[in-house]
């Protein structure tokens, strides 16, 4: 049976849906559990897959496929192997075992293979919906460690990262009461754009190796009863979320053109393969 195909918005939607009903149904601890049960961002796993298959992609090349959580490619970099949370295998390539030379992985076996793994494009997705301004330094290194460990390996990899982030947290002590209500301080909007545009756009296999070819900044208003997804500068700032005269921009982070900028890059880099 062949699972719909999902947009970002019915994502986001979806997401708020399984976040909000935990809470009215078990309060703090039911949102807890439900954020660690996977569900919620899984959601955004899927419209990424949907996204790419919009493009021409063959379901059977996506990992996992459509609808499911398992099988994930687990891909060796430099300090550490890791299962990805969506990948496009690549066209005209076989998977050979390979024995790691260096790094961290020294004698682990690789069962794809550098060549193999290098023309993997991958996509990582994550959400912070609380303590955004507080775990902020944590986040963002770890964020840059995932795509160091594979550029250092495989420089010529393409890697995308979703990363959502809430316009307004929920409020963690109307939660117990299993009320749903949001902080009346908003997210730290504009520096998080300014941090991601400075690991955003890598264009070259020789250029830093920590940044992605192209990341997602997604910022949801998950307050509004249909959550927003902004995509321009125009919608931030008329929504008092960005100033009027900053110099952060989400041009080349919104999810409007994340997956075709992606792809873009990875036809550039690898004219000989294509996915479909």
């Amino acid at each position: 049976m062949m699972t719909n195909l999902l947009s970002i918005q019915e994502a986001v939607d979806n997401f708020k849906k399984l976040i909000e009903d935990s809470i009215r149904v078990g309060g703090i601890f039911a949102k807890e559990a439900m954020i660690r049960s996977s569900k919620p961002i899984n959601q955004i796993h899927e419209a990424v897959k949907s996204s790419l298959i919009n493009t021409g992609i063959e379901r059977f090349r996506i990992y996992p496929p459509l609808g499911a959580s398992s099988p994930e490619m687990m891909l060796a970099g430099f300090i550490k192997q890791k299962y990805q949370d969506v990948c496009v295998a690549p066209k005209g390539y076989i998977p050979t075992t390979e024995i790691l030379l260096d790094g961290l992985l020294l004698e682990e076996r690789d069962h794809y293979g550098k060549l193999y793994t290098e023309r993997v494009l991958a996509v990582n997705v994550r959400s912070q919906i609380s303590s955004l301004a507080k775990n902020f330094d944590t986040l963002y290194e770890r964020t840059i460690a995932e795509a160091q460990n594979l550029h250092v390996r495989c420089p010529k990899m393409v890697l995308g990262e979703v990363y959502m982030i809430p316009v307004h947290e929920y409020d963690k002590h109307k939660a117990p009461k299993k009320q749903v209500a949001w902080h009346g301080t908003m997210s730290p909007i504009e520096n998080y754009i300014k941090a991601f545009s400075a690991i955003n756009m890598r264009t070259g296999s020789t250029d830093s190796h920590y940044k992605y070819e192209r990341i997602c900044l997604l910022i949801v208003d998950f307050k509004k009863i249909v959550p927003q997804i902004y995509n321009t500068d125009e919608e931030l700032k008329a929504d008092g979320l960005l100033p009027a005269r900053s110099t952060a921009t989400i041009a080349h982070l919104n999810y409007s053109s994340f997956i075709s900028e992606l792809m873009s890059i990875y036809i550039a880099r690898f004219p000989a393969n294509t996915f479909n």
